[in-house]
Parts: C-alpha cells; structure tokens; sequence
C-alpha cells in the first residue's frame, strides 16, 4: 500500500483501526507479522514517529469507535460495568518488531494486557491465558 494513502485513510474521522490478520498460534506457521503488531504499530510509527494521530485519536480508533460500531455496549471504555481489557504500554517505546521474514515477534513497550479483568501479559511475560471469549453485537447505546 502506499504510505501517503494509510496516513490519509487513518486521519479520516471514522476509520477504525483493527487487525485482519487471522487467529494464529505463538510461533506455528508464517502469520502475517501484524497478527502480532497492528496496535503497536500505529501508537509507534503513526501517533509518535510520524504524527499522524495523536495518541488520543489513535487510542479511541482502538478501542470505542469499534465497540460503538458493532454494538458492544459492555466494550471500549474503561468505567464500572464495562469489561476489562486494558493494555498498558509504555508511549516511548511501544513499536512492533516482526517483519514477514520473522514474523514471530511479539512488540516491545507493552508491560501488561489484561483480558475480562485477568492478566494475559505481566512484566512483558505472556500467559497462555483464556480469558478472551467471543463478542455478540449487545446494541451499545
């Protein structure tokens, strides 16, 4: 794709940012590489390198905007009530690492991932944690 072109499309109001990388298992098979850096991506080359979000923009494109699209309502906000999945990184350094010829590498910068409340990433180890479950449509309101 061409650079100027996901710069553009990324700043439009209602692009979402997501992966359509498929679901892959840690270090089996040749994944796309941003089956393991799509979000690390954007926060360290088009919000802090490039400029072309800003860490607030991008975050929302993340996490609410998708949420409020395909009617999570218990998805996308941190308050009380809503599911806790959070990630926290370091805005320095996070930036994605595998490349296609190494594709299983996982970003630096994210310290911890917590997934409906449990840690699936603590101190930079990753769990072989379940606690993802599988999203309905609940009409956010």
């Amino acid at each position: 794709m061409d650079e100027s072109d996901v710069e553009n499309i990324m700043k439009y109001p209602h692009t979402m940012i997501a992966s359509d990388g498929r679901l892959s298992e840690p270090g089996v098979g040749h994944p796309h590489p941003r089956a393991y850096g799509t979000f690390p991506r954007v926060l360290g080359r088009y919000v802090r390198e490039k400029n072309v979000l800003s860490m607030s923009e991008a975050i929302y494109k993340m996490t609410y905007l998708p949420a409020k699209a395909f009617g999570l309502k218990d998805r996308g906000l941190i308050r009380q009530g809503m599911k806790a999945d959070i990630t926290i990184f370091n805005a320095d350094t996070v930036t994605d690492k595998a490349t296609f010829e190494s594709p299983h590498q996982y970003p630096e910068g994210i310290k911890y991932v917590i997934v409906n409340g449990q840690l699936a990433v603590d101190n930079f180890e990753f769990k072989k944690l379940k606690a993802g479950e599988v999203l309905r449509k609940n009409l956010y309101e």
